[in-house]
């Protein structure tokens, strides 16, 4: 994102059945991305920097994946 955008923050009230599995699959993930960490499994910044400032332009380059 470029810096001169502006963001603005939201809520939303949603049932709690739903949020109940929201937060089950935040868990589940976070627990997941921190076994990739563990496992080596992680991409340098400053290439996905690379790689993001590239989908502005007329040759967007390719996802970075671990290990590539």
């Amino acid at each position: 994102m470029a810096k001169s955008e502006q963001t603005h923050a939201m809520a939303a009230h949603v049932q709690l059945e739903l949020a109940k599995k929201i937060d089950l699959m935040e868990e589940r993930l976070t627990l997941e991305a921190l076994a990739d960490v563990d496992a080596g499994r992680v991409i340098d910044h400053q290439v996905v920097h690379v790689w993001a400032d590239s989908l502005t332009t007329d040759s967007p380059l390719r996802a970075p994946r671990s290990g590539s």
